[in-house]
C-alpha cells in the first residue's frame, strides 16, 4: 500500500482532482471536507476514497480528525492543504466576520494541519507538504483583501516551515493556481469571466487536472531537493 496522503477540501473541484490523480498513482488517499455530507458521500461512492469531516480552521477539530485518520488509515506522510473559501468585498465594506472566516479557513488551517502531522513526519524523517495558494496571493485582486492576504500568507508560511524542516527529509512547497474551471470560478458573471480569460496568455481557464499534475510532481519521493518553492500554474497570467 502506498503512502497515506490527506487532501483537505478534497471532495470537489481541485481537491477532488488531486485525490483521484494520487489514487491512480498508488497513494492511499484520504479526503477531508467541512460541510456537505451529501457531496462527500457521492465523492466516496464515485472514487472509493474515504472522506472525513472536520473543520480545518479549528485546531481541536483538526487534532481529532487527523487522529482518527491515522488510527484507521496509517500515518499521514503527505499533506495537501487545499481547503479554501471566498467572502469577497471591498475592504471599506467588509464585515469583520468575512475577514476572519477567510483567514481562518485559508491560512490558519495550514498551521493547524501542518502542526498536527509535523511531529510524526520529523520522527519518520519523511514528509511532503503542499500548500495551495493562488495567483491572487501573488498579484493581489480588487475586492479580495481577505483572500489575497491569506493566500500571500500561505507562501510566507511555506518558506519558513520549509527552512525549519529541510534537514528532516520533509519538503514544503506552494502551488499557486491561476483561475481554474471550478464551480467557484464558474459562479462569476459571464462578462467578468471572459475578461479574466482574456488576461491569460494561453487563452483558457486552468483545469483541475493541471493543478493535480503539479502536486504529483512535488510529492514524489525523488522531489527531495525542491522545498520552499512556489510553483505557479496559471497559464502565464502572472509571471514572477
Amino acid at each position: 500500500m502506498g503512502r497515506v496522503a490527506l487532501v483537505t477540501g478534497g471532495t470537489r473541484g481541485i481537491g477532488e482532482s488531486i485525490c483521484v490523480k494520487l489514487k491512480l498513482k498508488g497513494y492511499k488517499v484520504v479526503a477531508n471536507y467541512g460541510s456537505s455530507d451529501r457531496v462527500a458521500q457521492y465523492f466516496t461512492e464515485k472514487t472509493g476514497i474515504p472522506a472525513y469531516r472536520f473543520d480545518v480552521s479549528d485546531m481541536g477539530s483538526v487534532i481529532d480528525g487527523i487522529g482518527q485518520i491515522e488510527a484507521e488509515q496509517g500515518p499521514i506522510e503527505i499533506l495537501i492543504n487545499n481547503a479554501g473559501i471566498t467572502r469577497d468585498g471591498t475592504l471599506h465594506k467588509m464585515p469583520a466576520e468575512n475577514w476572519d472566516a477567510v483567514i481562518n479557513t485559508n491560512l490558519n488551517s495550514c498551521f493547524n494541519t501542518v502542526r498536527a502531522v509535523l511531529k510524526g513526519m520529523r520522527k519518520r524523517q519523511f514528509g511532503r507538504i503542499v500548500n495551495v495558494s493562488s495567483v491572487n496571493g501573488q498579484m493581489g485582486q480588487y475586492g479580495q483583501a481577505n483572500y489575497t492576504a491569506a493566500k500571500a500568507g500561505v507562501i510566507g508560511f511555506t518558506k519558513a516551515v520549509a527552512q525549519e524542516n529541510a534537514g528532516r527529509g520533509i519538503t514544503v512547497n506552494t502551488i499557486a493556481p491561476g483561475y481554474v474551471d471550478t464551480d467557484m470560478v464558474r459562479a462569476v458573471p459571464e462578462d467578468v469571466l471572459q475578461k479574466i480569460i482574456s488576461t491569460v496568455p494561453v487563452g483558457r481557464l486552468g483545469k483541475p487536472e493541471d493543478i493535480a499534475r503539479a502536486v504529483l510532481f512535488l510529492i514524489d519521493d525523488d522531489a527531495d531537493f525542491i522545498t520552499g518553492s512556489t510553483v505557479s500554474v496559471n497559464g502565464g497570467q502572472y509571471m514572477l
